[in-house]
Order: C-alpha cells, then structure tokens, then sequence
C-alpha cells in the first residue's frame, strides 16, 4: 500500500474512533472535548510514528557494508 492509502486509513481510522467516544462516553461538554483531543492526538503521534518508519525506509541514513563472502 502507499502513502496516501494509508493515511486515509489513518485518517478513517480517526473518524471512527472519534465517533464512537462521542457516541459511547457522554458524560459533558468539557469531558468529550477531552476525549476528543485525546483520540486525535494518539490517531497523529500513531501517523506521525508510522510515517517516520516508512519514510526512513525509503532512504536510509546508513548503507550496508556486505562483505565479499555474501
């Protein structure tokens, strides 16, 4: 998969489980407006984590020195 699947899975991924706190635990204005910064920071911090793996892959700072046996 790509880059721009995946973040759209992210991103769905996000919606969901937005969705669902707000629909599950209800208890408040101030309290689901935390809930809600909580579940949108951890949905970047994941993006952001798995973005850093995929793109240091694709250009890695150290190349691999083989030896002549291999």
């Amino acid at each position: 998969m790509g880059f721009l699947v995946t973040t759209l899975i992210f991103v769905l991924t996000g919606v969901l489980a937005s969705l669902l706190v707000r629909l599950c635990v209800n208890r408040g204005a101030s309290t689901n407006l935390f809930h809600l910064t909580l579940v949108i920071t951890a949905t970047v911090c994941c993006w952001l984590m798995w973005a850093i793996v995929y793109l240091a892959q694709m250009k890695p700072l150290i190349v691999p020195i083989l030896s002549d046996g291999e």
